[in-house]
């Protein structure tokens, strides 16, 4: 089973070179399985028993399943579909003394520079095609080795090994063709996507990395692929309300975009896309707005997005007494500046979650000398206010090109949000569930 769902997690992530592809790969999964899509833009009409999922910009999913009109609450499980990387700007073609031609990026999340460098990369997004008076979306992968971003070499850079701090606009630029060879940049773009420059009137493109996915390790302990923060999230918990069965809440799965910068757009963790949702479905299964307040009450929310590990080599790094290791377990997160919006209510449910699947879980906090990330379950609470936990898988390298995770703990991961989504958490006061 771990091998498998490892396999399939390669095979989503390879398919998957950006948020937009992510969300296409989502939405086909639920298709198969027999989810209606929905449009934000039509009238619903929401049946006992029905399964749906809508989207918004491309690059955002909502699904869930109606067991029943008197739902006890909603069980959410967030995660996002972005990671850090490079976009191209427009006009994009920099020509280098007549003999090169480089392209310009700018920096997209809080990325480690040095992995992407000497290592095939490719471009993939969606760009905006007008035909008539229509515009209409098309995803784009150039599914070739196609640019690189060459490293200067140690000698004419004696001190690189020492320390280097890398200039976006000047180191990471990366190396497209010869200035006397190979087509222009938007030219080529359109014939991938099959209609003229002409007609192209917006991109959304970015860089990725080509390597795929692999298990490694004297046991095969561990796996590693890109975009691993947080597809591997979005991805289980997907599988999981494929594979589970729910007869008292609303199971829902959030994968949220631009988590890596803010979530401040419409298709982000801070936007009204989860509390539009939840409304509709309220209203289009005949409930009034006090059965909503009510049921919100008895609603939970994990936000899972992949934490640290303790590294090998800097073992230091982590907090003395809190410690996580691949294949130990999922990871329940926590800070006092809520930074992670787990609290002892939310930790509590979580535990017990997991406890009742049978699966190990580790909790995580920052040394207190040492200012960690922030993720999408505060930022959404500040929409839709329930009860939530943070938490993730445990990995290496986060925000590199390539991750390292362990191969069991999305095994692990499943179990727990098939054992959450199957769950009635029922609130009896503030501070006091009920866990059925």
């Amino acid at each position: 089973m771990i091998q498998n769902l490892n396999e399939e997690l390669f095979s989503f992530i390879k398919k998957s070179p950006t948020g937009f592809h992510a969300v296409h790969e989502l939405a086909n999964y639920l298709t198969e399985a027999g989810f209606e899509r929905l449009a934000e833009g039509n009238t619903w009409n929401l049946a006992e028993g029905g399964k749906y999922f809508v989207t918004r910009n491309q690059s955002a999913i909502i699904a869930f399943k109606v067991s029943r009109k008197d739902y006890s609450g909603f069980h959410i499980a967030a995660s996002h579909s972005d990671s850090p990387t490079l976009k191209i700007k427009e006009s994009s073609e920099m020509n280098i003394e007549n003999q090169y031609v480089k392209l310009n990026v700018e920096k997209y999340g809080g990325m480690l520079c040095a992995p992407w460098f000497d290592r095939p990369l490719s471009v993939a997004g969606r760009i905006i095609v007008k035909d008539g008076n229509r515009l209409t979306t098309k995803l784009i992968n150039v599914d070739r080795d196609l640019l690189m971003i060459p490293n200067l070499a140690i000698h004419m850079n004696r001190e690189v090994n020492d320390g280097y701090k890398y200039n976006i606009q000047k180191d990471m630029l990366p190396l497209y063709r010869m200035s006397n060879s190979g087509k222009a940049f938007k030219e080529m773009i359109a014939e991938e996507a099959g209609v003229s420059v002409d007609q192209i009137k917006g991109m959304d493109l970015f860089l990725y990395n080509r390597m795929e996915g692999t298990v490694w390790g004297c046991d095969g302990e561990f796996i590693s692929a890109p975009r691993l923060d947080d597809l591997q999230c979005a991805f289980t918990s997907t599988m999981a309300l494929l594979n589970s069965e729910s007869d008292r809440c609303i199971p829902v799965v959030a994968v949220f975009d631009n988590e890596e910068v803010g979530s401040g757009t419409k298709q982000g963790a801070g936007s009204t896309f989860l509390y539009d949702i939840l409304r509709r479905i309220n209203r289009s299964l005949g409930r009034t707005e006090e059965e909503y307040l009510t049921s919100l009450a008895s609603s939970f929310m994990v936000s899972a997005d992949n934490g640290h590990a303790v590294h090998p080599n800097y073992a230091d790094k982590t907090d003395p007494t809190n410690r996580t290791y691949l294949n130990g377990g999922l990871v329940i997160k926590h800070s006092a500046n809520q930074k992670y919006t787990t609290d002892a209510v939310s930790a509590a449910v979580m535990r017990c979650l997991c406890e009742r699947a049978g699966v190990p879980y580790q909790e995580f906090l920052n040394r207190s000398d040492i200012l960690g990330g922030s993720t999408l379950g505060n930022i959404s609470n500040a929409q839709v206010s329930l009860n939530t936990v943070d938490v993730g898988l445990p990995q290496l390298a986060m925000h590199s090109p390539y991750e390292t995770a362990g191969s069991k703990d999305m095994a692990y991961l499943e179990k727990a949000f098939e054992e959450f989504f199957k769950s009635s958490i029922r609130a009896e006061g503030d501070g006091t569930l009920v866990l059925e």
